[in-house]
């Protein structure tokens, strides 16, 4: 059966043309180097990371936008009809463009605009080259348009442009502009000795340089950060509109991208359609998968991303989330399996392992691997033990033994250094076998917000999920050994220490776990969601009844259709809503917001619980009514803790796509043994499968 792309996400003027309902759906596209476009619908610029063209000039470091906006008129003869919009410093909205968009729709990944003017249709795309730095903006008419002269149809693309760090801001005169015409070829100096190439395809390009009137970024306001954002527009491009064919603008930094539009199209459609066809030939259980499933299928190639290093050059790693953040140890080994062994992109498993594992130092995997040749950051204390979990996921969707073979003493470093003790006070506690860890410097788990000089959870002592990951290591650890023909007892001795000291988290019967034992003020009895991560894992520290507790207690305090919230409502400190400025924004996410990524564990610790895989599953649907309203095909970071649960933080965020993902095809594996096995054995299968999923 051939392999197509999902239906067309389509959105009609109710939506187009409604401003608010226009600005919160986003779309977003990427091309594997760290690169990346993104905007609204409406095409109003809402965040300063909104652009045509984002990329990396030191892969993947130093992200600076370069092409900003594509402002379109459709001219007729002497009429122009303005399809482009902005919001101005004071928040007037001039033109009002969007207002001519009939349709806006999600071709793949690709974002398309139809426009209507009187009887004429224009459609726009967007997308960019995989593995360049290229973005294509295309127009096509409708041959379909009666009784119209089309012959004297033309576009004028007004091109705004930029050279600042995605993260920051531009005033007007922010920056010198070094531009020159080459042929029918516009080249802008830029940073690092890159250029940016302009071309017109279907027409000429005008070269003329002013800056334009500040716009306002809505949600930099939001944020309490500066709301103001000024381009400058290097000159337009004069296109010939036939119907049926393809003109538009290349905007490069590689002097030699093709202007062939629809070649170019269909290379990126091709992308797309490929990615899913090797995921279903590969993986037999997304074989007749949802559209929604599919979607998150493409999302997964928005994350992995080339990045070289020492004598590894076809080094890979991970975006943690867009548009603002970078590559983390922790949330890249978090997210392996539902990126690359879910979708069998196995070789990119491969290289994303052996990427990180040339940075571990002192048993610690790096959360952060700055550009540039910065030092890494170690501030992660479950970085590293998430990193053997991935690389238990890769064997078992492998049986790559030889890769298996060369990492097992790296592997080995992490559990002595976790004995011995490494930074940031983190060693094992010989008297109960429990992992602690903190010093005060920085806060070493997922939970590691940071709002007004301190840390919101600093969780000094021995974490939850921490230990459960701990336990799950050296589970992992004494599977390998067995892989190997090696001897296993010593890992095996510390099993049966570590979960016989996990039990202390157990706490009076419907009270579920501690979320730290031992910290500055004793053991903290506060409802969080990390203690499903006792049951979610393969390797779980407890038994059945204790199990049920924790999923209990979760599902009553916790779940929501998105995520798990970050405390307890009934806690004091709860916060429903995430607003305020920076810092206050921060606490809530740690007191009450919803994470995406955790719903996943909590299907798989539901199932784990209740063995009723289609109920697990149905957790997850949620999710495809965000993923019509947020980054379309997308899931976000964090949500708020109270309904209607607004999205927050990064608009597609790694974990929460591939956590997800992950466990739907878990779940729709564990149904398929329950169909075809008869119940006496099927126990039997489920519990091999939860011991040790692919």
């Amino acid at each position: 059966m051939a392999t197509i792309l999902p239906p067309r996400e389509r959105f009609g003027p109710n939506i187009c043309g409604d401003l608010t309902e226009a600005n919160q759906r986003e779309w977003l596209v990427s091309n594997g180097l760290g690169s990346y476009a993104c905007g609204t619908i409406s095409g109003i610029q809402t965040r300063r990371y909104h652009g045509l063209l984002i990329a990396a000039l030191q892969p993947p470091a130093d992200r600076y936008l370069l092409f900003s906006k594509a402002q379109t008129i459709l001219l007729d003869g002497s009429d122009e009809t303005l399809l482009y919009a902005n919001c101005y410093a004071d928040q007037s909205i001039e033109p009002r463009g969007y207002r001519h968009i009939e349709a806006f729709e999600i071709d793949g990944r690709m974002p398309v605009w139809h426009y209507r003017v009187g009887g004429i249709k224009l459609e726009m795309r967007i997308w960019m080259e995989p593995c360049a730095n290229t973005t294509y903006i295309a127009y096509r008419l409708d041959p379909s348009n009666l009784d119209v002269d089309l012959q004297q149809y033309k576009v004028k693309c007004e091109i705004l442009v930029n050279i600042r760090d995605h993260h920051s801001i531009s005033e007007r005169q922010g920056f010198a502009t070094d531009a020159q015409m080459n042929g029918q070829t516009c080249q802008l100096t830029l940073p690092h000795e890159h250029y940016l190439h302009i071309k017109a395809v279907g027409g000429d390009m005008h070269m003329h340089g002013e800056w334009r009137a500040q716009v306002h970024l809505a949600e930099e306001q939001k944020l309490g950060l500066q709301g103001g954002d000024c381009h400058y527009q290097l000159g337009h491009a004069m296109l010939n509109l036939t119907p049926g064919r393809w003109v538009g603008i290349v905007c490069s930094l590689h002097e030699d991208a093709s202007t062939d539009l629809r070649a170019a199209l269909n290379r990126f459609r091709s992308r797309d359609i490929e990615m899913l066809k090797r995921a279903k030939t590969r993986v037999e259980e997304f074989e007749n998968a949802t559209d929604w499933v599919n979607r998150m299928l493409l999302a997964t190639d928005h994350f992995i991303f080339s990045r070289p290093v020492e004598d590894l050059p076809n080094g890979e790693s991970v975006i943690a989330g867009y548009p603002w953040l970078g590559d983390f140890g922790r949330q890249t080994m978090m997210a392996l399996p539902g990126l690359t062994l879910a979708t069998g992109r196995y070789d990119s498993a491969r290289r994303i392992l052996q990427t990180f594992g040339r940075f571990i130092d002192q048993g610690m995997l790096p959360n952060e691997i700055p550009g540039n040749g910065e030092a890494p950051r170690f501030t992660s204390v479950d970085a590293s033990l998430w990193y053997i979990e991935a690389w238990r996921s890769y064997l078992k969707a492998t049986q790559d033994l030889r890769s298996l073979h060369k990492i097992y003493p790296v592997l080995q470093r992490i559990i002595i250094a976790c004995l011995k003790g490494t930074r940031h006070g983190i060693e094992m506690d010989a008297d109960d076998g429990l992992l602690a860890c903190g010093d005060g410097s920085v806060a070493l788990t997922w939970m590691n917000g940071h709002a007004n000089g301190e840390y919101v959870t600093p969780r000094i002592g021995k974490p939850v999920e921490i230990n459960a990951l701990w336990f799950n290591a050296v589970n992992t650890m004494t599977r390998f050994a067995y892989q190997l023909g090696l001897n296993p007892n010593p890992y095996g001795d510390l099993v049966k220490k570590t979960l016989r000291g996990f039990q202390r988290f157990v706490r009076a019967k419907d009270q579920g776990m501690y979320d730290v034992l031992d910290g500055p003020q004793g053991h903290d009895e506060t409802i969080r969601p990390n203690q499903i991560m006792a049951v979610s894992l393969p390797y779980s520290p407890l038994d059945q009844e204790t199990m049920a507790r924790v999923v209990n207690i979760c599902n009553k305090e916790l779940l929501t259709a998105y995520g798990l919230r970050t405390l307890s409502p009934r806690h004091p400190q709860y916060q429903p809503r995430i607003k305020g400025d920076a810092g206050q924004q921060t606490k809530a996410w740690y007191q009450g917001g919803v994470w995406a990524w955790l719903l996943g564990h909590y299907a798989l610790a539901e199932y784990r619980v209740h063995k009723d895989a289609l109920a697990a599953q149905s957790r997850l649907s949620g999710l495809q009514d965000h993923m019509q309203s947020g980054a379309l095909g997308n899931i976000g970071e964090v949500f708020d803790g109270a309904a209607p649960h607004a999205s927050h933080g990064a608009i597609a965020h790694a974990c929460a796509v591939a956590c997800n993902l992950e466990a739907w095809w878990k779940l729709e594996k564990a149904k398929k043994i329950v169909r075809i096995t008869p119940e006496s054995q099927t126990q039997s299968r489920i519990q091999r499968i939860l011991a040790m999923p692919v």
